[in-house]
């Protein structure tokens, strides 16, 4: 484009704003989809709650954490490597009040771990063996490495060592206790030079049928440690017991088994250990671990509400001149018609990208103040995932408004196009979060149609090593966030040049 092409350009945009901002339903309503937006979602966080409201531990990432085991531990200063053979990994679930049954949830873990210290949350990596999912390698809640399949038994041991240089974390697994492989390797920067590091043992609740339905009920895990060898620079003395957090409800425990091996140290020995334990130690991201819990979700959910009010201004912002005779004398001042629609587009879209953005980054602090005052914790997540979700707020609005642009430009009628627009994003969400359809036709519904772009408000993140309800009802969107929001803008392209071509062929 010419220095001339883009001055003229620049022209019909400032006519294009001049005409949205003097005329008043226009910036009137942009301004409204913005209070729209914080009013709900502040209404949505005006209940109380008579818990505590005490916060959720949060990890080095910024994420809330689960941080809840049975720890048997004592210091460690600089390097050193802790060795041991997992001889068992036994548990029972709940069934119902005062009754249990024999059972080990897959993600019931058992192993090693060395630790910033003792405060929920602080950074750690750990070898451990699973219920169902083998030997794993996990570090900093979020990071989990496979190592190999199996279950571990008294005749089908599963050895463990874990290796700390500096801040390198590694480790191994062996079948024999001779030959060792790399399960992984972590990092974690500013560790510091003593640490606690020992045996652990932990349970999340087991998922389990409930006849209308799946539930989950809590779980308890009990692991065997033997032959335990130690080198390097461990403080001599006896190991302590810690529980870290609440493990669930649960009391952890320990015995010692006198039957065990020796264990090597700078001053003695000690025996092996049966250690007990129930919780997590992985991210929080919903079922019972986020009971009474709210998310930056609960927090905008004046969303769709906002959205329809900007598809309303959107389409008229075209239609109105249609309505009024109006568009001849647009296209007259600049006939490159298709200029006319990418500057609307540009207006309409910007007006209401700041609106969704700046409604979104009042109503998120505000909302989790309002519920912490009120007795809820608020899931905490890191703060690049914040800024995505309040941008994406306004992005999700912009869009929406370019695409009930591109719409009434081809129906040519605000009304109907206003339907169309909000039957095929507003609908869709409120059916597929409602739990009026079945999880596979939910998650249908926010692949293929424009309700996939409120993915990109979606603050929680699905992790293979959490088990919880990650259907639509619960606030899990099929694709990720910004694969959600690239079919909202496909739709909205689709649209938009389907209105450009039509408003370049057919008469004013």
């Amino acid at each position: 484009m010419t220095g001339a092409g883009l001055g003229a350009f620049g022209a019909l945009l400032h006519a294009e704003w001049t005409k949205f901002r003097t005329v008043r339903g226009w910036w009137v309503g942009s301004v409204g989809a913005a209070l729209v937006l914080c009013l709900v979602g502040l209404l949505a966080t005006a209940a109380g709650n008579e818990g505590s409201g005490s916060a959720l531990p949060v990890g080095p990432g910024g994420e809330a954490v689960n941080d809840d085991f049975s720890f048997v531990h004592r210091p460690l200063t600089g390097d050193g490597t802790i060795t041991v053979a997992v001889t068992s990994l036994t548990g029972v679930i709940a069934t119902g009040p005062g009754r249990t049954r024999s059972g080990l949830a897959p993600w019931a873990k058992a192993g090693i771990i060395v630790k910033d210290g003792l405060t929920q949350g602080s950074p750690y990596a750990a070898v451990m063996v699973t219920g169902g999912h083998g030997v794993r390698m996990q570090y900093d809640y979020t990071h989990d490495v496979a190592g190999t399949a199996g279950a571990v038994s008294a005749s089908s041991p599963r050895w463990l060592r874990l290796r700390r240089t500096g801040d390198v974390l590694t480790g191994y697994r062996s079948a024999d206790g001779r030959t060792w492989s790399v399960v992984g390797t972590a990092r974690l920067a500013g560790l510091p030079d003593t640490v606690q590091a020992g045996l652990f043992v932990t349970s999340p609740s087991a998922e389990q049928s409930t006849g209308t339905g799946s539930g989950f009920a809590p779980a308890v895990a009990t692991g065997s440690f033997d032959r335990i060898t130690l080198n390097g620079g461990w403080t001599a003395g006896s190991w302590r017991y810690r529980q870290v957090g609440r493990g669930a409800g649960v009391s952890g425990s320990y015995t010692e088994d006198t039957r065990g091996a020796a264990v090597r140290t700078g001053s003695g020995s000690a025996a092996g250990f049966t250690v007990t334990g129930a919780g997590d130690i992985a991210p929080v991201v919903g079922g019972p671990a986020a009971a009474g819990v709210r998310s930056i979700e609960n927090f905008l959910v004046g969303a769709f509400a906002g959205l329809v009010v900007v598809v309303v201004v959107a389409a008229g912002y075209v239609t109105v001149e249609y309505r009024r005779g109006l568009i001849g004398l647009t296209l007259a001042a600049s006939p490159r018609r298709g200029r006319v629609l990418v500057a609307k587009a540009l207006v309409v879209g910007t007006v209401s990208l700041v609106a969704g953005t700046v409604a979104a980054a009042v109503t998120v602090p505000l909302g989790g103040r309002r519920s912490r005052a009120g007795g809820f914790p608020v899931l905490t997540v890191p703060a690049g995932t914040e800024v995505r979700v309040v941008v994406g707020t306004g992005l999700l609005l912009a869009t929406a408004a370019v695409l009930a642009l591109g719409v009434g430009t081809i129906l040519r009628r605000g009304a109907v196009a206003v339907t169309v627009v909000v039957a095929g994003t507003v609908l869709p969400y409120l059916l597929a979060t409602a739990s009026v359809l079945p999880d596979g036709a939910a998650e249908w519904l926010l692949r293929v149609t424009p309700a996939a772009g409120f993915a990109v408000q979606q603050s929680v993140v699905r992790y293979e090593q959490v088990v919880t309800d990650y259907s639509p009802s619960s606030g899990y969107f099929p694709l990720s966030p910004w694969a959600g929001f690239a079919v909202l803008c496909g739709y909205a392209a689709v649209a938009f040049g389907t209105g450009v071509v039509l408003l370049r062929r057919r008469d004013a």
